[in-house]
């Protein structure tokens, strides 16, 4: 990556919660968790602000109705921080991203980009090195945040989530809005099931092996559709799963993903990229999806040699805000965090570009 890309940004740091998990992160890192609110809030109009209690409210009344196992944690993080926002952060599920799991030299590598428009999710940007029954395993993060979105289990798996397609009851642009509000109201009235990067957390810490943690991920109902990205520690180890809440498509070809099925389906609609309008077609918004993927999937250098040489447009794009690369199997996880500098093209902007080398295996 140029160097004049690079701006000076606080380091990513690893915080060893192996007792205690997410509430003690969250407690002893109460200022950057209140940091990162703050910094997302301010992204919102400001009519919007006053608005963060009451839907701090509707989410945690959806998760305590859920099946998810960690409702404790929020409530105690909630309790301990005595701020709102907790619980909306627990319950967003608006993001992009582009994923690719594949071999170097007969070692799976998993490398993905988290796109969102938040700011502060590069800055705040933490990496939890946790435990549970199967392990340790590390989680890319936030204070505050209970699930996992991309996580590295040394000697076990690495995993990445990329959100599914939108589903579709309209087709024209302008009521796309439209959707996205009936899909949120729909999972907030009838859906009881886990959220998908709580399930993910429960496969870190209760799987012990690439083959449980695909079947885990393949079989249990979630609240939400969403793309799995699974790379284990062995040849022939690396997946991509396409799951609606019941169901589930695998292939261990053409292993990358973004933001839409890879055989695109009726009714279902790539989701928006930074590089759409919000009122674009579905055509576009499909292309957004393919252009991402197939421009991860060409990239032909090597993740152990060039680290984040990948990390280029479209793959890299206004909302990028993580990139991560991770090789279960050596143990190595490696994390840079994003921050828009200006409304410019992708290369003006600042960078953290911070990597975290070698992690022994458990």
């Amino acid at each position: 990556m140029s160097e004049s890309h690079i701006d000076t940004l606080p380091a990513i740091v690893v915080i060893d919660v192996r007792e205690g998990g997410p509430v003690r992160h969250a407690l002893d890192r109460a200022a950057g968790a209140r940091a990162l609110r703050d910094d997302c809030v301010a992204w919102f109009p400001a009519l919007a602000g006053p608005l963060i209690p009451w839907m701090d409210r509707l989410a945690r009344r959806w998760l305590v109705r859920s099946r998810s196992p960690y409702i404790a944690d929020i409530e105690a993080i909630a309790a301990g921080l005595k701020f709102p926002g907790i619980w909306l952060l627990n319950g967003s599920y608006e993001w992009g991203c582009t994923a690719l799991a594949r071999e170097e030299a007969g070692r799976p590598w998993l490398a993905r980009t988290l796109d969102w428009p938040f700011p502060g999710l590069g800055r705040h940007a933490e990496v939890a090195h946790m435990r549970g029954p199967a392990g340790e395993y590390f989680s890319v993060t936030w204070p505050g945040y209970v699930g996992v979105l991309t996580g590295m289990a040394p000697g076990r798996f690495a995993v990445a989530i990329n959100q599914a397609p939108l589903w579709r009851r309209t087709r024209h642009p302008w009521l796309r809005f439209f959707d996205v509000a009936a899909n949120a109201v729909n999972t907030w009235r009838r859906v009881r099931e886990i959220p998908p990067d709580q399930l993910l957390r429960t496969v870190f810490e209760e799987c012990a092996s690439f083959a449980q943690a695909r079947q885990r991920l393949e079989t249990t109902p979630i609240a939400r559709p969403v793309i799995y990205t699974l790379a284990g520690t062995q040849p022939g180890d690396c997946c991509v799963m396409e799951r609606t809440e019941t169901g589930f498509t695998t292939r261990a070809h053409a292993t990358s993903a973004a933001n839409d099925w890879l055989q695109r389906s009726a009714g279902w609609e790539g989701r928006v990229g930074a590089d759409v309008v919000m009122t674009c077609s579905p055509t576009e918004a499909a292309a957004a999806s393919v252009r991402r993927r197939e421009a991860l999937a060409a990239w032909n250098g090597s993740f152990g040699r060039d680290s984040f040489a990948w990390v280029m447009e479209p793959v890299l794009n206004r909302f990028t805000r993580l990139a991560v690369e991770m090789c279960a199997a050596n143990g190595v996880l490696r994390v840079a965090g994003y921050e828009r500098a200006s409304d410019a093209p992708s290369a003006c902007r600042a960078t953290q570009v911070t990597t975290i080398g070698a992690l022994s295996p458990a």
